[in-house]
């Protein structure tokens, strides 16, 4: 904790000597507290990345977005796949939302984030560490919310639209958003498109990196008065031809097979929201907000061979979720705001599987990894924000049934044992001093849970990575317990956030290859050789230290940093826990140059990631080398609404690759090399 410490003191001084600002600016978050608060005054960790920032970074999807946020990390298998990971815990612990709405969706490749078109997307908010008390089951990590436009109750048409396009991967990317308002009527439009073909990397170009995106939005909001409205809402995405160059896999048949490739020719995502809500015309009146909804991810999966030179693998699933959300807030005393909500959600999938039986891998046999599979949750929370003076207490309590079943498991050679529900508590407890706007010191305890998802719990037979799984229909949830102490502060010159926390998972849910007698008795004799299990471990601990700041040193002059140290422990195998980030520090810059111009930049550097599992990963994790990025750009205001942007990304055309890339040793799909990217961006 030196180190801390000492970073921990300088952000201090700082502070002290910027401490003459008297107005404050409210960064305001939604998904911290589920309704509008001031982040600042909120004793959780929290980023928001705002519209003006997605359109300077250019990120294609939600992972790039919050790479340099303080606490976030990406994984990633391909261009499309990029997971966002919060404090070291990826897409398995995280929940993501869409306009509030829960993403569901058990991935084997790919990341669930990608099914969001950033073109669309006005907001971006996450809150760091455990977060079930509002979300409910797998919010170990957090929370992240996409914010898509909404029908605005504004007279007339407004448009806004932009364009760009990528060198790195000769991409074409355009989109655009419509609003359309008469009297109690008001109607939002949004298209985007995207196309984009294998990207170069310094050594050449990346097989298999390309693919095409395409995507819809459409919400319809009625006033029924002054306080009350119905909304109808409606997504889609699409996209096609879909590899994953980081599944390359050695197959356990190598001198047939080779290598096998896991790819997409087709996935979707489709969901629409019928909505109500109601806002109290005066303090002290219920605000109420409910909602049902249905979401469907649809994917083909195939797996391809690199020495037969087709596929040996297909899967066509559909994860659709049906689900329930109502929620009501009520300012009981001018410094007492109780909120209570209820969420429940059912998802189903019975996956259509086929595999090429070996030796020759010419006939098709079905290769069902479970039939009728069902998750179902239902949970009820109440929350209790409090002010006494300087003092903001926030306080709540959760309770989560999970019921999984399935009709079968592996081909329908196994019917019985396939249901386990359970229970689960969860709690928050925070609280945060305001000495000054630039001083609020805080502390928060709170407890989440994740039971096992689909596939955790029933997918047995092969998998694209060439193992063998075994089912887990009895696997038990893990709970999460996390204490942070932070220090936050905002006024119209500096915000800043850092904290310090622990996180100690319990009963952590995990794969792991099965040797000797336990491999023939969960995978069969045939397969005791690559044989895969979903297990609970005793227990995984992440230790961590976090800081953020933004500081205007001079007027229109912006000065920005973030550092991430993370250190996890597996405490079964006493070792470093499997695929924790590398420590990162961003520093960037942005600011006014002349009239109608603006410039910025941001640079990157990575430490080494030596610190890798060796027992438990059995040679799947290696040691990653440090880096360092410098990204810069300018922003031509050539109109009161019309802007045309230019950015390089990696200027020193560095050959790289973060820690969670997955792929083969020596084998892991290198970043995108040096990048002009062109955009204009109009509002009409």
């Amino acid at each position: 904790m030196n180190r801390p410490s000492r970073i921990a003191a300088a952000i201090a001084s700082l502070l002290a000597a910027s401490a003459q600002a008297q107005t404050t600016l409210s960064t305001v978050n939604v998904t911290a507290k589920g309704y509008e608060a001031d982040a600042a005054e909120t004793p959780v960790a929290t980023s928001v990345v705002g519209r003006a920032q997605l359109q300077r970074q250019q990120s294609p999807n939600v992972g790039d977005a919050l790479r340099h946020e303080p606490g976030m990390a990406v994984a990633s298998d391909s261009a499309q796949g990029q997971n966002p990971v919060i404090r070291g815990l990826g897409k398995e612990r995280m929940v993501l939302l869409v306009d509030g709405m829960r993403f569901n969706s058990a991935q084997p490749v790919g990341a669930i984030a990608s099914f969001i078109s950033m073109g669309l997307a006005e907001r971006v908010e996450v809150v760091k560490g455990p977060a079930s008390v509002l979300y409910g089951t797998g919010a170990l990590g957090g929370a992240i919310n996409v914010q898509m436009p909404q029908a605005k109750f504004e007279p007339g048409l407004g448009l806004r639209a932009q364009a760009g396009f990528d060198s790195a991967s000769r991409g074409l990317r355009g989109a655009a958003v419509g609003n359309f308002s008469e009297g109690d009527h008001a109607l939002m439009l949004g298209l985007s498109a995207s196309k984009d073909r294998d990207y170069k990397a310094p050594g050449g170009k990346v097989a298999h990196t390309g693919y095409d995106s395409r995507a819809f939005i459409g919400q319809y909001r009625y006033r029924l008065d002054g306080q009350q409205q119905l909304r109808v809402s409606a997504q889609h995405e699409r996209e096609d031809d879909v590899w994953y160059p980081g599944s390359v896999r050695r197959h356990p048949l190598a001198n047939v097979v080779g290598n096998t490739l896991t790819h997409s020719p087709r996935q979707e995502r489709t969901l629409y929201e019928v909505g109500y809500s109601r806002r109290g015309a005066v303090a002290g009146e219920i605000n109420v907000d409910a909602r049902v909804y249905r979401q469907e991810m649809h994917r083909t999966i195939y797996v391809q061979s690199s020495l037969l030179g087709r596929d040996i693998v297909s899967n066509d699933v559909t994860f659709a979720t049906t689900g329930v959300d109502a929620r009501a807030d009520w300012l009981v005393h001018p410094e007492h705001l109780l909120s209570a909500g209820v969420n429940v959600w059912r998802m189903t999938a019975s996956p259509d599987s086929r595999s090429a039986r070996p030796p020759q891998f010419t006939q098709w046999v079905p290769n069902l990894p479970f039939t009728d599979g069902k998750v179902q949750a239902a949970g009820i929370y109440v929350q209790d924000d409090m002010h006494f003076g300087p003092f903001n207490v926030l306080a709540g309590l959760r309770h989560d049934r999970v019921k999984g079943s399935a009709s079968s498991i592996n081909n329908r050679t196994v019917t019985t044992g396939l249901n386990r529900t359970d229970g689960a508590t969860s709690g928050s407890l925070g609280v945060i001093y305001e000495a000054d706007p630039l001083l609020r010191p805080y502390v928060n305890v709170s407890r989440a849970f994740r039971a096992a998802d689909m596939r955790e719990r029933y997918q047995s037979g092969a998998r694209t990575n060439g193992y063998y799984y075994a089912g887990s229909p009895q696997i038990k949830p893990e709970y999460a317990t996390q204490i942070e102490l932070g220090l936050k502060g905002e006024n119209e010159n500096l915000g800043y956030q850092v904290s310090v926390y622990r996180n100690r998972i319990t009963d952590y849910i995990t794969g792991t290859q099965l040797t000797g007698q336990q491999a023939v008795a969960a995978c069969g004799q045939a397969q005791s050789q690559y044989c895969m299990k979903t297990v609970n471990l005793g227990h995984a601990t992440i230790t961590g230290f976090e800081a953020g700041a933004r500081w205007q040193a001079l007027p229109g002059q912006w000065l920005q940093a973030a550092f991430t140290h993370l250190h996890g422990t597996n405490g079964d195998y006493h070792e470093p826990l499997f695929q924790m980030p590398a420590d990162r520090l961003s520093l960037g810059w942005e600011g006014k140059l002349v009239a109608g111009w603006s410039a910025d930049a941001d640079l990157s550097l990575v430490r080494k990631q030596k610190r890798v599992a060796t027992r438990f990963a059995r040679g799947l994790e290696d040691p990653t080398a440090g880096y360092g990025v410098l990204n810069v750009g300018a922003t031509w205001q050539f109109a009161a609404q019309q802007s045309l942007r230019f950015m390089v990304k990696n200027v020193g055309d560095k050959r790289y690759h973060d820690h969670l890339t997955e792929g083969l040793a020596g084998m892991e799909p290198p970043a995108p090399g040096r990048a002009l990217l062109v955009s204009w961006e109009g509002r009409f």
